[in-house]
C-alpha cells in the first residue's frame, strides 16, 4: 500500500512547528550523511554542519550503514595513516 501525496497536499497540512524541525533536522543529517558516504566531506565537517561533535558522526555513520574507514586506501597506505596517528599520540 502507497500513500502518494502531491506538493500541494502537502502544502496545506498543518504541521506543528516543532514536527517541522524535527523534519529538517533529520533531512539535514541524510543529505550530510549522503555527502560524507560520497567522500565529499570529511566526518569533522559533517560534524560542524549538523553542530554535533565528531563522535556524534561516527555514531550517526553506524546508524545510516557507513564504514568509518575509507574503503579507498590500500594496505600500505593506512599503515602509513596509523603510523602517523600514533606519532601524534607520543
Amino acid at each position: 500500500m502507497a500513500l502518494i501525496i502531491s506538493d500541494e497536499q502537502l502544502e496545506t497540512i498543518e504541521i506543528p512547528a516543532e514536527v517541522q524541525q524535527k523534519a529538517l533536522q533529520k533531512a539535514k543529517e541524510g543529505y550530510v550523511m549522503i555527502l560524507l558516504e560520497a567522500g565529499e566531506i570529511t566526518s569533522s565537517r559533517a560534524g560542524k554542519i549538523l553542530g554535533v561533535s565528531r563522535l556524534d558522526v561516527i555514531e550517526m555513520m553506524k546508524k545510516w550503514d557507513i564504514s568509518i574507514f575509507d574503503d579507498s586506501q590500500n594496505l600500505e597506505e593506512l599503515a602509513q595513516e596509523v603510523d602517523r596517528a600514533e606519532l601524534m599520540l607520543e
